[in-house]
């Protein structure tokens, strides 16, 4: 694999694992209720 190749897959995890973990928290501080 060439460096751009190696580069532009790390951008995707990052981008992919980040927002997941965002998104994570997110919910954690502000918990979506069901009674709403």
């Amino acid at each position: 694999m060439s460096g751009a190749a190696i580069g532009m897959m790390l951008l995707a995890l990052i981008t992919l694992w980040g927002g997941l973990v965002l998104s994570i928290l997110h919910l954690r501080r502000h918990p979506d209720d069901p009674d709403a």
